[in-house]
């Protein structure tokens, strides 16, 4: 199946160049390509792709306020988006991830790494390695503001679920997850699947999200790989 992709991005030679690494293989499409916040939302909901990858400084609006108009708009919100930001810029990826994106890439990834994020996003699942992981915790534990979320948005969850939860928090995949719980990947995925439609939250990136904000995970816990 062929992967439909927006890019969005108000630097020509930078979209060309992702273009080019991504339609090399064949199995991934650009539909579409935006210079600006306002374009990448006309053209998100004329062509629908599967995934849009944003910059997350281009203007008018920026990334973070296109992925969130995109996520909380009915018409796109099965819409999988990345934001393509660079590594100064740690202080935008809890925000971005907070808003819906379902993972981020920095400018300088390889032709490789950019294909499979593409294709993973674009399966449903999040791109949110233990790296990654590890920056939103940094960025959350800066924040002097308590949990923004009440722990009972978590009661819906078994005992089994709240665990997954936290090893979803430490950046875990499904075979990492089965082989701590003893469990198959397919029955770790079973697990996620029903965690995310209790919760009725998008994919991992927002159970990330949402198990530091509600306490089940804090700063400082051992949650890295």
């Amino acid at each position: 199946m062929t992967v439909r992709v927006l890019l969005a991005d108000d630097q020509p030679l930078v979209r060309a160049g992702l273009r080019g690494l991504l339609e090399r293989d064949g199995d991934i499409e650009v539909v579409a390509e935006a210079a600006d916040g306002a374009e990448a939302l006309r053209l998100t909901r004329l062509t629908r792709p599967d995934v849009a990858m944003l910059d997350i400084r281009m203007p008018h609006p920026d990334g973070l306020a296109v992925t969130r108009q995109l996520t909380t708009d009915p018409a796109t919100a099965e819409v999988r988006i990345i934001v393509v930001t660079t590594f100064e810029l740690d202080a935008y990826i809890f925000e971005a991830l907070k808003a819906g994106a379902s993972g981020f890439l920095s400018k300088t990834v390889s032709r490789d790494e950019l294909c499979r994020a593409v294709r993973v996003v674009a399966d449903g699942e999040a791109l949110l390695s233990p790296s990654v992981t590890r920056r939103v915790i940094a960025e959350f534990s800066r924040r002097p503001d308590p949990p923004q979320t009440s722990p009972e948005r978590l009661s819906v969850l078994t005992a089994r679920e709240r665990e997954v939860v936290t090893m979803i928090a430490a950046g875990m995949n499904n075979a990492e997850i089965g082989l701590a719980l003893r469990i198959s990947p397919l029955t770790a995925k079973t697990h996620v699947s029903r965690i995310l439609i209790k919760l009725a939250v998008r994919d991992r990136a927002q159970l990330v999200v949402l198990a530091y904000e509600t306490g089940l995970v804090r700063p400082g816990d051992n949650t890295s790989s």
